[in-house]
């Protein structure tokens, strides 16, 4: 570790502990918009660390020897799963403790009018998927979501901790066996949370290819992350001469493969609704392709695929981290834009239509104060972890592959 670098995890705790106190206000000032933004930021981040958690799995059931630093980084954000599951909490409050218990999910509230089709009670459809939409099971997936991504995380870092002081390859062989049983766990609770938290924010909509899309979203958030991660120790100088051009590559290309990946999603699930043109689908794009929402959509078509895609096409832009880190911050502001794309028109006005993201200047307040919020405690388990451990896996078996890693 370089002399001159010393993390101070205090300063992203108070940076997230101020975001969050921004939301918290939200919810008595403009208690909707606030409410469906710290949805939003929450979902962002705690996607990012899901991504990481695919990425440690992903190492281990390929047994890949480059990624054994990286992985490292990884684990750290991993951290941080506890306390996503700790800022879900309040959306339980909110819903109960607000006086609008349809405030997010408007299925909760069986007298919410449907703008002229009755109510959320009388709705066909509503009755139909109430043997996923009920309170209670909402709730309990909730909680078993986050109990699983927190056992995989914390089984993963301690495995690896652990062979940092024993040396054994009992940690190896073990978070093999998780690794295995884990991306069918994750994927499916993953995939659980993305029906819940935003098919359920509109509930007549349904897509089968959504939970790729959000596996799709987690994983590019979090290799977006993980190329910033390595860009900066490598510049503040603890993987100084330890991650090298050929570790960027490999990320970088990572990023590459899931732009293509989920442009493939994004489209598929476009064309399968528009091509069977159901109601009951279509609708969910059709107002996607209103008002702001249009030039958004458009944006995220050139700005979230074809620029991307054109720009680490190109192989020295692949291996500078300082045109990586570009790329990097370029996508994650991407991203954001697209959990924004995919969860707030769902929200409807009085008349029915959906919600326009600037329809008020000071809701960008409420926009970024969840990120912030979140982000920070993100930041914060991150350092924190940072600080208990090895910067590398000093004793994994192949460390000595990944150090090597030029060729």
């Amino acid at each position: 570790m370089s002399a001159d670098f010393t993390p101070n995890p205090k300063k992203w705790l108070t940076l997230g502990i101020a975001g969050l106190a921004v939301s918290v206000i939200g919810f008595f000032v403009e208690p909707q918009i606030a409410a469906w933004s710290y949805l939003i930021g929450l979902i962002f981040i705690t996607s990012i660390a899901i991504g990481m958690l695919f990425l440690v799995m992903i190492h281990h059931i390929f047994d890949a020897q480059w990624s054994v630093i990286v992985r490292r980084q990884a684990e750290h954000y991993m951290a941080a799963l506890p306390y996503m599951g700790i800022l879900f909490i309040p959306l339980f409050l909110l819903t109960y403790l607000g006086g609008n218990e349809g405030i997010l999910w408007l299925w909760m509230d069986q007298g919410a009018s449907l703008h002229g089709h009755g109510t959320v009670g009388t709705d066909v459809l509503y009755q139909k998927k109430t043997w996923w939409l009920t309170e209670w099971f909402f709730w309990t997936r909730a909680v078993l979501c986050f109990s699983i991504w927190i056992y995989f995380g914390s089984k993963f870092r301690k495995n690896s901790f652990s062979q940092d002081e024993d040396g054994s390859p009992k940690h190896t062989f073990s978070s093999r066996k998780h690794a295995a049983i884990g991306l069918i766990a994750v994927a499916l609770s993953w995939t659980a949370a993305a029906f819940d938290w935003i098919m359920g924010l509109e509930y007549h909509w349904f897509s089968t290819m959504f939970g790729v899309w959000m596996f799709a979203s987690a994983m590019r958030a979090a290799l977006a992350v993980m190329l910033l991660t390595i860009a900066f120790l490598v510049a503040k100088g603890p993987l100084k001469g330890i991650l090298n051009t050929k570790h960027l590559h490999d990320v970088a290309t990572l990023a590459f493969a899931f732009t293509v990946f989920w442009a493939y999603i994004t489209f598929s699930q476009y064309f399968l609704i528009w091509n069977a043109n159901i109601p009951e689908e279509t609708f969910w794009f059709n107002d996607r392709e209103q008002g702001i929402w249009w030039p958004i959509s458009m944006i995220l078509i050139f700005g979230y695929f074809l620029f991307p895609f054109l720009y680490m096409l190109q192989f020295p832009l692949k291996t500078n981290f300082k045109s990586m880190t570009f790329m990097a911050i370029w996508l994650l502001s991407m991203n954001l834009l697209d959990v924004f794309f995919n969860v707030l028109p769902s929200l409807k006005d009085h008349h029915g239509e959906p919600f326009q993201m600037f329809s008020s200047v000071t809701n960008i307040i409420w926009y970024l104060s969840a990120v912030v919020g979140a982000g920070g405690i993100l930041l914060w388990a991150y350092w924190s972890s940072y600080q208990k451990t090895k910067i590398i896996p000093i004793r994994d078996p192949r460390i000595q592959e990944c150090l090597n890693h030029n060729h």
